[in-house]
């Protein structure tokens, strides 16, 4: 017996399996493969056909198996069937997130999705299940204590593999991937710990410590010509192995001999594409030479959670409060755990701040007044040769040293577009706002870099650096500033906000202080200020070109 229609029967078949798929959305790699080989294959073997002649059947069916299922898939996601098929959005996005992969590639997500909403407006459709909003109203109901849980993005960022944060073991106390709001509340308590005053307090003689190392370093001759950006990523680095791991990093002492840095920023690469196609993780482990420095990045995170917990604490460093080293009785904690967290630790305190500071120092070298009204601040209050600007709570009360800082976070935030949630599996539609219904199975992300470039929320001259708007008033021309702080979101907001937040800003109003009140910086000669930007890329965190300053030591 053998279907009188073939083709009939296997355009069937890959509309029964399109439905499939839509319905369960599986991600197992064999049951995936099993889906696309197995159905026309049967089909082939139902038709009266010789073992030898088996093969053009076959290869008919399969063909049109897989055309008829793509056929299906396509027709779908641009019909009005689809639940989001009212949102506007470039006819590719809502095709396939392959394309957003595509431009994620190029690392100007950033800029590619603010064009998207300046053409379509505040709600963007840029995946056949994602929308970007940029509407300050709805961040409470996406990002906020009643907002939704993290979506399946995560899911497509193990950086360290079945070892570390995608592990089944690691999903209790793993902050950055967790998708369970109860799970993710759990482990933001021990981070808070780490981050509390008192904790932070006594971080500061560490911080001290690195910065004079830093402009000790910057200020090897009285006149030097430097990489800022680079020293910059070297000072960080090591602070944060000092904060992490108890120390082991001399990056500003012998260099990146062992290629740390990048290592760490060639390995946030394909987890930049493959958080797009979250399912593509799954296939992965079959090409062992796909994602080498993916994988490099997580064997390091693998080898300095061992160490660490193998040296104990040295000084109640930031395992200290995330593994609570003052536990006798207590069962410890999964290795995958404490790997996911180590993976957390080196993104999160190096790469980002590095960025923010380099940032931060392109603004001011890129404007001079600026340039000069901030060393006058710091002037003031750190004279040289009399007092070092050590004293946080008097470098958090400097309103133009805040400002400039701001308006650096604003402009280039280190996460710039990847702050995505969704609806709970199961849970049904979310209702955001008053009115604006998300479907279950809908991702949401909220873009920082749109947001904080949006007139409606900063005006004017959203895209220019202008420090003074923090300080209200008005601007040169006697436009009053416009400044939402509801829209400022360069840290994210909610229960998921950055745990590391106070400790950043105090580390990077330091470092700032600390090398403006030591020397006078400017470009290097011929460098072109334009290809800051443009060798900005956006791997899910900002990563940086390089920044040539000339150094010159300041009289005392």
């Amino acid at each position: 017996m053998f279907p009188p229609n073939p083709a009939a029967t296997v355009l069937l078949t890959s509309l029964a399996c399109h439905l499939f798929l839509k319905r369960y959305e599986p991600t197992d790699v064999p049951l995936l493969v099993g889906l696309l080989a197995v159905p026309p294959l049967i089909v082939s073997f139902l038709q009266e056909y010789s073992l030898n002649l088996l093969f053009g059947p076959l290869l008919r069916s399969w063909s049109l198996y897989c055309s008829g299922l793509l056929f299906c898939i396509l027709t779908y996601r641009i019909s009005p069937l689809h639940p989001l098929s009212k949102y506007p959005g470039p006819m590719a996005c809502k095709i396939s997130k392959l394309w957003l992969a595509f431009v994620a590639s190029r690392g100007k997500l950033h800029v590619y999705v603010k064009g998207l909403h300046d053409q379509y407006g505040p709600v963007v459709r840029i995946g056949p299940n994602e929308l970007s909003i940029n509407e300050v109203s709805l961040v409470p109901s996406i990002l906020g204590a009643d907002g939704m849980p993290k979506g399946p993005l995560w899911e497509g960022r193990r950086i360290s593999g079945r070892k570390g944060a995608g592990s089944k073991e690691a999903s209790r106390g793993n902050l950055i991937g967790s998708r369970d709001s109860k799970l993710h509340a759990e482990a933001r308590k021990a981070w808070n710990k780490a981050f509390i005053p008192t904790a932070i307090k006594g971080y500061e003689p560490i911080l001290i410590r690195r910065v004079t190392q830093l402009v000790d370093s910057l200020g090897g001759q009285e006149v030097r010509s430097v990489d800022l950006s680079q020293w910059l990523s070297f000072f960080s680095f090591d602070f944060m192995g000092d904060i992490a791991f108890g120390g082991g990093f001399e990056l500003m002492r012998d260099g990146d001999k062992d290629g740390l840095w990048h290592k760490m920023e060639r390995g946030l690469y394909l987890p930049a594409l493959t958080q797009q196609i979250p399912w593509s993780i799954s296939f992965l482990p079959y090409f062992p030479m796909v994602g080498q420095e993916m994988k490099a990045l997580g064997k390091f995170a693998i080898d300095q959670a061992k160490r660490r917990l193998q040296e104990g604490s040295v000084h109640d460093d930031l395992f200290y409060y995330l593994i609570d080293d003052k536990r006798v009785d207590a069962e410890p904690y999964p290795f995958p755990l404490v790997v996911s967290n180590s993976v957390l630790a080196i993104i999160a305190g190096s790469d980002t701040s590095a960025t923010v500071l380099a940032n931060t120092f392109f603004f001011l070298l890129s404007h001079p007044e600026s340039y000069n009204r901030l060393q006058m601040e710091l002037d003031e209050a750190f004279p040289r040769g009399v007092k070092e600007p050590t004293d946080a709570a008097l470098l958090s009360s400097l309103p133009y040293l805040n400002a400039v800082i701001k308006e650096s976070l604003r402009l280039l935030p280190p996460v710039a577009t990847s702050l995505q949630r969704a609806p709970t599996v199961g849970t049904g539609d979310k209702v955001l706002g008053e009115n604006f219904i998300i479907p279950e199975g809908t991702s949401v992300v909220v873009p920082p870099y749109t947001m904080h470039r949006d007139p409606r929320y900063f005006s004017p001259s959203p895209d220019k650096y202008l420090p003074e708007r923090w300080l209200g008033g008005d601007d040169a021309t006697g436009t009053k500033f416009v400044v939402n702080e509801d829209a400022f979101i360069p840290f994210s907001t909610g229960p998921a906000n950055c745990a590391g937040k106070n400790l950043a800003m105090l580390e990077m109003r330091m470092v700032v202080a600390y090398v403006m009140q030591a020397f006078e910086l400017r470009f290097a000669e011929g460098y072109d200020e334009e290809r800051w930007e443009d060798e900005l890329k956006d791997y899910f965190v900002m990563q940086k070109g390089s920044l040539p300053v000339v150094v010159t030591s300041r009289a005392a």
